[in-house]
């Protein structure tokens, strides 16, 4: 909900990348980037389903 309120589209973990983001989660303090291009990856899917639906704001 807070990403909708604040014009971000929110990135959905599915069963595809909840390894890699749980891996993210668990390597934060010492390596941010595993979990930011979790995120991204899973904010680029939604897109993919958001493209013909709304504009958005990159």
């Amino acid at each position: 909900m807070e990403c909708l309120h604040n014009n971000v589209v929110p990135c959905i973990i599915d069963e595809e990348l909840k390894v890699l983001y749980y891996r993210g989660l668990s390597q934060w303090r010492t390596e941010q980037g595993y979990l930011m291009d979790t995120c991204l990856a899973a904010q680029d899917t939604f897109k993919k389903y958001l493209d013909f639906r709304i504009e958005y704001e990159e």
